[in-house]
């Protein structure tokens, strides 16, 4: 029996990595119904990592932390055993910054250190942080306070939380964190090798994206130089440029200075995560994609990770995606035998957004008749019967009137948990046209 394993991230801003892989294999069904295909969802250390883990059997655990600005945001990490995955970006992220409205000198990490400490006061001695798409540039500090470091101005009062307060930072008190984490063993998703501080630190390269104009790109860079400085007498080291120390606007930094964190590429540990060594095992063809693929994809990115994984058990990768500007050399040289994008048959790019599940059913046919072997256990079709080929090629249109019929399966539990947790916190997603 032939194999197929769609092991994809999420589109983002249209579709969970779960709905992704539901569409693809609906539509190898079509062509090959005796195929097996196995959906395994997966992320890359940013949004969608708790929704991989939970996929993958991890159980959900409900939490309220403070959101980027201080709100009150529901979430949730996922365990298995005495391991917890926790997402920074669906608690201190851009996604949950209320009304979208950017907070680049005072948002916080907190409540990420909210989610850890409620993960290890419920036994959980293995904690796996991605670190992607976080909403502030405060070094980690607020992830620290929330496990009870006690972060003091020069009259002894607690500071307030954000990247511009750590210039009145006077005095760092970690012993409560030290003893909160003994045994604990914390491991980031992190992709990036950005200081913390400099013309390549984490205020210069990522503040702008967080809303930070030239002037407080320059603030926040002073307040997380003395920061380090203070973190450098607190522990006897000086670990602001340490590769990846610059990540999620410093809580890299806070990880590996303080909490004694490994730094781990993101995709390597979602991949672990989720067992995709013992699921490619015997797989004839591995399905990857997110929603664009481009040369960002090469360096880090899930589906390289994958590509990469597939080809050490040698079995052959295809991509799918909202849009590819790759050429086919750069794709073989990354170990994809070929790319199928939503845009290569409907160039309408809001079409695409709308209909993606649609269009990605219509991939998955292409996919299906022109890298599987015939299944012998269907009868050839009488004359004059469409072809699927064929009925790949219809209008997204007169496929979807056709498409409405099949039937689909129960969504994916992983990803019905953490919507309902973020249509809770009032976030919206936005369409800027671009897929990633």
């Amino acid at each position: 029996m032939t194999r197929v394993l769609i092991a994809s991230d999420k589109f983002k801003g249209s579709l969970t990595a779960a709905q992704v892989g539901a569409a693809v294999r609906a539509g190898i069904h079509r062509v090959r119904p005796g195929a097996e295909v196995s959906v395994v969802p997966i992320a890359d250390g940013g949004d969608g990592t708790v929704a991989a883990a939970l996929a993958a059997g991890f159980e959900a655990v409900l939490v309220t932390a403070s959101g980027p600005t201080g709100e009150p945001v529901c979430t949730a990490y996922a365990r298995r055993d005495d391991i917890a995955v926790v997402e920074l970006a669906d608690v201190s992220g851009l996604v949950r910054l209320p009304g979208g409205k950017f907070a680049p000198m005072t948002a916080t990490s907190r409540g990420a250190g909210e989610v850890i400490a409620a993960a290890i006061d419920a036994g959980c001695l293995r904690v796996v942080l991605g670190i992607g798409g976080s909403a502030g540039s405060d070094g980690g500090a607020g992830l620290l306070a929330a496990l009870g470091a006690r972060l003091l101005d020069v009259d002894g009062a607690e500071i307030v939380d954000g990247g511009a307060a750590l210039a009145r930072l006077h005095r760092i008190d970690l012993a409560p964190v030290r003893e909160r984490l003994g045994g604990v063993e914390v491991t980031v998703a992190c992709d990036v090798d950005n200081p913390l501080t400099g013309a390549r630190g984490a205020a210069a390269v990522y503040g702008p994206q967080k809303g930070a104009d030239g002037d407080q790109v320059e603030v926040l860079d002073a307040a997380l130089t003395h920061w380090a400085d203070c973190i450098a007498v607190a522990t006897g080291n000086d670990l602001r440029d340490r590769a990846g120390a610059g990540a999620a606007g410093g809580v890299g930094f806070a990880a590996v200075a303080v909490l004694g964190a490994r730094l781990r590429p993101g995709i390597e540990l979602v991949l672990e995560l989720v067992g995709f060594a013992e699921q490619v095992a015997g797989a004839d063809l591995v399905v990857t994609g997110e929603g664009m693929l481009d040369e960002q994809t090469l360096y880090g990115k899930a589906p390289a990770g994958v590509a990469t994984a597939a080809g050490f058990a040698g079995v052959p990768v295809i991509a799918v995606c909202g849009r590819n500007t790759l050429p086919l050399e750069r794709l073989h040289e990354a170990g994809f035998s070929a790319a199928y994008a939503l845009a290569d048959i409907e160039p309408d790019v809001a079409r695409c957004f709308a209909e993606g599940e649609l269009l990605l059913e219509r991939l998955g046919m292409q996919i299906a008749a022109e890298h599987l072997p015939p299944d012998p256990t269907v009868e050839r079709p009488p004359a004059g019967h469409q072809s699927p080929q064929a009925a790949a090629g219809q209008g997204a249109a007169s496929y979807a009137a056709e498409a409405a019929t099949l039937e689909r399966g129960v969504a994916d539990l992983a990803d019905d948990i953490v919507a309902a947790a973020s249509r809770s916190s009032g976030a919206a997603r936005t369409f800027d046209g671009r897929f990633r």
